[in-house]
């Protein structure tokens, strides 16, 4: 009798296992300015990224991955929030003096407070810029337990700074000048953070938010390492080596949740902030190609594909196919909604993402079905707000509230050459329409015309 419960028991503990699949860890690692043009996987030549390449061979690469806008704290909200940047509470860099850019307002929904409401441990490491720690939008209010980096992305610009900070305190640097010399790399420091953080949390699920600031500009590097020795220019050096550290600390990453067997049970997805960061006219354009030979129109503070397709990468053991390439399109809106899924969590009451679930997706099936992708971008007070819309392969475009709708097929047209407007009204109308709908007024972010 005693063996027949015992079975029974063991039978039941069976069933809840397998309707109980253990919850997957969730890391997102987000390069500030890091393009297409800038990995091996995605064809570049002269800077190596062995460890990406590899994380694109063991998990899937997107092509059509679209970030949240072309400049970063309204690209990383809409990552966070699962909100477009038509909806979005922060719609453009704004600076706050002394220090920090203006806060996510009390209120705001985030990936990390619905990861923590579901039992994960969460930490923001790397870059933040959405709110200093004496407001509303501080990282450490808006879900996450453990912070260590640079709050204000004006201060990020310096990869050797005086401080740092470590969730609210500021933690000195000594022998650092804040203008590229130093003794203290600050990506060193985060690297670090970053794994003992994972670390610590091996017996629980995790989400961490690695917000890595490489390659943005100034292009400072601790060592150029392997391009010391390259006929290139000091900047174009230090661009590939900081790209290249990029791939050795995900490797370091990726090296550790094998090491503590959690491999099968993490979902890694990288992408950059926005597109291509820099003119294929300009001195690190010319040698690196971020543009990919003309395919794509456009970068960095533009609408165009170029500003907006970034490099995207997912890697998950046994449930992300290995070596697939992926054209289907999706955006940093649907992170929080996938995110939201594979924990097991719900949405708050009232709160409506402009996202769609990815997991279907990811694990090899077709992308959401969407009426269309909306982007806007504020630049300031004198410069034209700058609309975009994708509708199926239909691109609309748009530099002002008062000016002309340009009109793109990106089936045949993806480097957006030949605007077609006139001669599809009715598709520009109906991108007009779009345009509309996207945008949710804002005292805040009024739509600029051109002057």
């Amino acid at each position: 009798m005693r063996l027949a419960i015992c079975f029974l028991s063991l039978l039941l503990l069976a069933n809840v296992a397998v309707a109980e699949p253990m919850r997957p860890n969730l890391i997102f690692i987000l390069c500030d300015d890091l393009a297409q043009g800038d990995l091996g996987c995605y064809g570049q030549k002269l800077i190596q990224t062995p460890r990406l390449d590899q994380m694109a061979r063991e998990g899937t690469r997107f092509t059509q991955a679209y970030c949240g806008t072309s400049v970063c704290a309204p690209s990383r909200t809409s990552l966070m929030t699962g909100l477009h940047s038509g909806h979005a509470p922060i719609r453009a860099n704004r600076e706050v003096q002394p220090e920090g850019q203006k806060p996510l307002p009390p209120g705001t929904v985030t990936v990390a407070q619905i990861l923590k409401s579901a039992g994960y441990a969460t930490a923001c490491v790397g870059k933040w810029g959405m709110g200093m720690f004496d407001t509303s939008g501080s990282p450490l209010a808006v879900g996450f337990d453990h912070f260590f980096g640079y709050n204000c992305q004006r201060h990020a610009h310096s990869y050797f700074p005086t401080y740092l900070y470590r969730d609210a305190e500021r933690i000195k640097l000594p022998g650092n000048d804040g203008k590229g010399i130093g003794r203290t790399y600050a990506q060193n420091l985060i690297a670090d953070e970053a794994l003992a953080w994972v670390r610590a949390q091996r017996d629980r699920p995790f989400f961490l938010y690695y917000a890595i600031t490489l390659p943005h500009g100034r292009h400072e590097i601790d060592d150029v390492g392997i391009y010391r020795d390259r006929p290139w220019t000091e900047q174009q050096k230090s661009y590939a080596a900081q790209v290249t550290r990029i791939d050795s600390d995900v490797g370091r990453l990726l090296d550790l949740l094998a090491e503590l067997k959690l491999d099968d049970n993490t979902l890694v997805m990288l992408a950059g902030d926005n597109g291509s960061s820099f003119d294929a006219k300009s001195d690190l354009g010319k040698l690196f190609d971020q543009s990919q030979g003309g395919r794509l129109r456009g970068f960095k503070r533009s609408l165009y594909e170029g500003g907006l397709r970034q490099a995207a990468l997912a890697r998950w053991p046994g449930h992300v196919p290995a070596g697939r390439v992926c054209d289907e399109p999706w955006a940093f809106w649907d992170y929080l909604p996938t995110a939201t899924e594979l924990a097991g969590a719900s949405l708050p009451s009232g709160f409506q993402s402009d996202g769609h679930s990815l997991v279907e997706f990811l694990r090899g099936g077709a992308a959401p079905q969407r009426d269309y992708f909306y982007w806007e971008l504020h630049e300031g007070k004198d410069r034209p707000t700058l609309q975009a819309v994708r509708f199926s392969d239909w691109k609309g475009v748009r530099s002002g509230s008062n000016g002309p709708i340009e009109l793109y097929d990106l089936k045949s047209d993806v480097a957006e050459s030949n605007n077609v407007a006139e001669r599809h009204p009715d598709l520009t109308t109906k991108a007009a329409a779009l345009l509309q709908a996207g945008h949710k007024p804002s005292p805040d972010w009024p739509l600029r015309p051109r002057r």
